[in-house]
């Protein structure tokens, strides 16, 4: 299956979208910030399907990340999430680069359905 990123500074999430994930198969790595996240997605080489991240974290932000992980690796499809309108209404500019925003708090089904999407919007 695909293998994911996920970014997430709440452990409890992380784990979470984690395991959500993973019952469709995917492999995933997660990451306590931004910076983490740059810092696998750069020894890894970009092989990743699919990143995952949240909008609000400290050290690195989502949109520095997926901002960084767009220049960086074009190929990668970015899918962010966020409990935070404001933050919402920041990600709206990055269109071209972000396939979605997923609004917090959502089900196990709504991210799994979100990620699939994501996948397959990437296929095509």
């Amino acid at each position: 299956m695909s293998k994911v990123l996920i970014a997430d500074d709440e452990d409890s999430m992380r784990q979470l979208v984690a395991r959500a994930i993973a019952m469709d198969g995917h492999q995933t790595v997660t990451a306590q910030d931004g910076a983490e996240a740059l810092e696998i997605l750069t020894r890894e080489d970009g092989k990743f399907d699919l990143l995952l991240t949240d909008i609000q974290m400290p050290v690195m932000d989502g949109i520095a990340l997926a901002l960084s992980a767009a220049r960086d690796f074009p190929d990668l499809t970015i899918l962010l999430m966020t409990g935070f309108a404001d933050q919402r209404e920041r990600a709206s500019n990055l269109n071209a680069l972000v396939h979605d925003v997923v609004t917090k708090p959502f089900s196990v089904a709504d991210i799994r359905t979100a990620v699939a999407d994501a996948l397959a919007a990437k296929k095509r």
